[in-house]
């Protein structure tokens, strides 16, 4: 077998192990990587490593070790609780709120899988107790995580960057992000009417508890400005996120502004080495021939007009059992440049566009981190099993739904 068809197998296994098995698909890829690099195609060690994704790696460091500082401190909580009065009561405000401080948590460093995990379980217990839907809220807060986390200093979005850079998609990371954002936020307001949540604003206001919290303290304010300089020194002054996001944790970790083990523990390094381990993979499979092959399967399922909606159809439902972030678009990404190649035409980033979107929307599925991170806020009061059923139909229809917005917001220009 050659080493092209060898290592197009491997990547195409690892997609599926990582959608039926709980094994490290990160892991599991780098060991492929140098199996197949070295043994087939008769590379050096060196060689196999130089496609570890060094500048994504430091990159993504940074930014999640800040933000766990700003985890394990309690910043993000103080945030997340002091923000549910900004609704007055009114019914219909609560899940649009909770939309747009899931955009911002995720947009300024922590990424939407770190909105989730904050706000849900503050949320759904306040949803259940102003009879909001559990599934209205869920779709709210999901898409929104969804929509701030291609911010250009939150991990997804770094990840996606640092993937179009190396198909000569370089300074996307803004466009990127307004795109996503403008996606995920027409599917969540549209779910908002579909689902009723126009009738809220009929309803009576009401008081929502919450669990009381002090102030912030000193750990805190020295955290949020760290959080304000990053964004300042990456908007403002153009500073590379994760040497601006080092520097910033090196200082908070000489305020002892968190406890240090609990830091290293809450940073995600099992995404980290996912990202990287694929990327190591797919890297051998564009040096021996096997994205050459991966593309041609996917030409044969599209034309220059309607790949866009292919691809977001396409990716969606691989990532409704498979990471997002960690194993689709590394895995997809790559395939742009060759297929447009082998169509005869398409705009590359329209396309790459598509994949984002398509990988993220479906990410309300319970069987997503997020998803299921929202799922797992529902009140024990409430039926689970049933909202379970309701958000695995919703993910699913975000396949089709991906495929017709994508072709609609991306396919023409």
């Amino acid at each position: 077998m050659s080493p092209a068809v060898l290592s197009l197998a491997a990547l195409l296994t690892a997609i599926v192990l990582s959608c039926v098995t709980p094994v490290h698909i990160g892991i599991l890829s780098a060991a492929a990587a140098f199996l197949i690099g070295h043994f087939a195609a008769g590379m050096k060690p060196q060689a196999v490593a130089a496609g570890f994704p060094v500048s994504l790696f430091l990159t993504l460091t940074g930014i999640t070790l800040l933000f766990a500082i700003a985890q394990v401190n309690g910043t993000l909580d103080q945030i997340a609780r002091r923000s549910v009065g900004l609704a007055g009561g009114n019914r219909g405000l609560i899940p649009l709120i909770y939309f747009v401080l899931a955009i911002l948590l995720g947009a300024i460093g922590p990424g939407g899988i770190a909105a989730a995990a904050l706000l849900a379980p503050v949320a759904l217990p306040a949803a259940a107790e102003c009879g909001i839907s559990p599934l209205l809220m869920i779709v709210m807060l999901a898409n929104g995580a969804n929509a701030g986390t291609f911010s250009p200093i939150a991990p997804t979005g770094i990840i996606a960057q640092g993937l179009m850079d190396r198909i000569g998609l370089s300074g996307q990371a803004w466009p990127n992000f307004w795109n996503t954002l403008l996606a995920q936020s027409v599917v969540a307001l549209g779910g908002f009417l579909v689902l009723g949540g126009w009738r809220l604003f009929r309803l009576p206001a009401v008081q929502v508890h919450t669990t009381p919290i002090s102030g912030f303290d000193s750990r805190q304010y020295l955290t949020l400005g760290a959080m304000a300089l990053l964004v300042l020194a990456v908007v403002g002054f153009g500073a590379d996120a994760g040497a601006a996001a080092f520097v910033a944790s090196a200082a908070l970790g000489l305020a002892r502004a968190a406890d240090e083990d609990r830091v290293w523990r809450a940073t995600p390094w099992s995404v980290i080495f996912l990202v990287c381990g694929v990327t190591m993979l797919v890297s051998i499979a564009e040096k021996t021939g096997g994205m050459d092959l991966f593309t041609s399967l996917l030409a044969r399922m599209a034309t220059p007009s309607t790949i866009p909606g292919v691809m977001a159809g396409v990716t969606g439902f691989v990532s409704v059992y498979s990471s997002s972030s960690g194993v689709v678009m590394p895995a997809f990404l790559p395939t742009i440049p060759g297929l447009v190649e082998k169509l005869g035409g398409g705009n590359p980033l329209m396309i790459a566009y598509s994949v984002n979107v398509g990988a993220h929307l479906v990410d309300v599925s319970p069987l997503s981190t997020i998803g299921a991170l929202c799922l797992a806020g529902v009140p024990a009061t409430q039926d689970r099993a049933r909202i379970f059923r309701q958000l695995l139909i919703w993910g699913w229809s975000m396949c089709l739904l991906g495929a017709i917005v994508c072709q609609l917001l991306f396919g023409y220009r």
